[in-house]
């Protein structure tokens, strides 16, 4: 189902035959914002969908804490399990995780479409609780590449779920804000994870209890899944219209639900009713979203920007700077990006954070790279530290929060599952070559180079985003696609 970006005012309808009525007209603006008819005075209030929200977003904290958990124990662990030095099996440890999330993200939309929003939820913290266990208590680098291997799993099954169940479930005045959770989530599983990690070099093996203390969201998740709801986009989908609308009661309150039924038929009525195949994602009418999606995720890594949080302390350390502070303040600037772009996304819309994201992300690489010039002394810290800070700034602002709430927007019901996990799979793949070959690139074309390249990737971003992607805010579902099919 897709609602308003906006705040709308549904027209009560009724009956459910009303509701199939091709000639009902669709919901109204009016101009005070307000919401009108069944004798509701707005829309939908935002606090009935706000806790099972929340619940959704745990996944987002657990992509995060593992993203950054092995940023500062990464020495340690390689010391403990013999093979410190091998900048390879380092990179190895980092990016197996990315793998795993890769395959995960190949199954992810038939899981979300089989078994429901909820049941994939709790499936994907399977692998983390096992993962983490596994990772804590190995002696081996076999045993850690396993363990989080499993753990990438859990990571690419889950956040794709998460964008499609709160995109489903958020009422249309506050999606936005709700999209941007996902970003504010995963900005605190880092700060969290630079937080545990900061005593590894006081406390013999500390590293460990990293990895358990992950264990610990992840079951809480799986516990309070159970009382959230499932998404009436699947329900009504599935055939059980009569349980979609008791989950849009629990989520919009009782005069919201004919008036969303009617919405969600409109919205269904242009398919077929048939499951679509990953094969027909390439070609024909969902060509060109399905085209926009992966390379914006593409370029989103090409950035560097998963680099810049797996090995700030790497960097940091070169640079003569504590890599603990430094990480805590990169935590910061990205915890404070994403809740100013939770409080513009809604105003200056999509389109424009990320064509301004993208741009300052360029412009603070531009800076590292020229950081990484030793012979301007002093200069070079502040500009190596103070151009990963302020990158990690500009992503937070447009890059890292906006494609995960567009692009379940301009995805039609009928492919959103399945072209989300598409998109996530090339997010996670394209994560896991840049990441494997970061510390290897950095040693044999040194940072200047390399920085660059990540700067010029931020420029390409920028202009694809001004050539190919639609703005999405305040406008209907049929508007989006209507926008898109004029631009091929």
């Amino acid at each position: 189902m897709r609602w308003k970006l906006g705040t709308a005012a549904y027209k009560r309808v009724p009956s459910r035959d009303a509701a199939m009525d091709p000639d009902l007209e669709t919901p109204e603006k009016t101009p005070d914002g307000g919401g009108g008819g069944a004798g509701a005075g707005a829309g939908p209030s935002w606090r009935r969908s706000l806790p099972h929200v929340c619940v959704a977003t745990v996944t987002s904290f657990l992509f995060g804490y593992h993203t950054g958990v092995v940023n500062e124990p990464l020495e340690s662990i390689s010391a403990d399990l013999g093979f410190a030095g091998n900048t390879l099996a380092e990179g190895l440890v980092v990016s197996i995780c990315l793998g795993g999330a890769f395959v995960g993200c190949l199954f992810s939309g038939s899981v979300a479409d089989g078994i429901g929003r909820r049941r994939a939820f709790q499936l994907s913290t399977l692998p983390m609780i096992v993962g983490a266990a596994l990772s804590a208590l190995t002696n081996s680098l076999e045993g850690m590449l396993f363990g989080r291997l499993l753990v990438g799993a859990g990571m690419g099954l889950g956040p794709p779920v998460a964008s499609l169940y709160i995109t489903e479930v958020s009422p249309p005045s506050v999606r936005g804000m709700y999209g941007s959770f996902v970003q504010i989530a995963t900005c605190l599983g880092i700060l969290f994870s630079l937080l545990v990690g900061t005593p590894v070099k006081d406390i013999d093996r500390w590293w460990r209890v990293c990895f358990w203390v992950s264990a610990v969201p992840a079951v809480l998740q799986a516990i309070a899944m159970e009382f959230c709801v499932e998404s009436p986009q699947w329900l009504y989908k599935c055939g059980r219209t009569n349980e979609a609308e008791m989950q849009f009661e629990k989520l919009l309150g009782p005069l919201h639900v004919k008036s969303a039924m009617a919405e969600l038929s409109r919205s269904e009525r242009g398919d077929d009713g048939e499951s679509v195949k990953f094969s027909e994602l390439f070609y024909g009418r969902h060509f060109n979203v399905v085209f926009i999606g992966t390379t914006l995720f593409a370029l989103q890594q090409l950035s560097g920007i998963n680099s810049v949080f797996y090995f700030s302390s790497t960097v940091f350390r070169s640079v003569g700077v504590p890599s603990s502070l430094a990480n805590i303040c990169m935590g910061i600037a990205n915890l404070l990006g994403s809740i100013i772009a939770m409080l513009l996304m809604d105003k200056l819309g999509r389109k424009m954070l990320l064509v301004g994201s993208f741009f300052f992300m360029a412009f603070s690489m531009g800076l590292q790279a020229i950081g990484a010039n030793r012979h301007l002394g002093s200069a070079s810290v502040y500009l190596s530290v103070g151009g990963i800070l302020l990158f990690v700034l500009a992503f937070s602002l447009g890059a890292g929060p906006v494609p995960g709430l567009l692009l379940p927007e301009i995805f039609p019901n009928k492919i959103r599952a399945k072209a989300m996990a598409l998109c996530m799979s090339v997010h996670w793949g394209v994560n896991f070559f840049v990441s494997l070959l970061f510390l290897r690139l950095l040693e044999q074309l040194g940072p200047q180079v390399l920085y660059t390249m990540f700067s010029s990737a931020c420029v390409v971003g920028a202009i694809f985003v001004r050539r190919h992607v639609v703005e999405t805010k305040g406008k209907t579902l049929q508007e989006i696609e209507v926008s898109l099919l004029q631009t091929q």
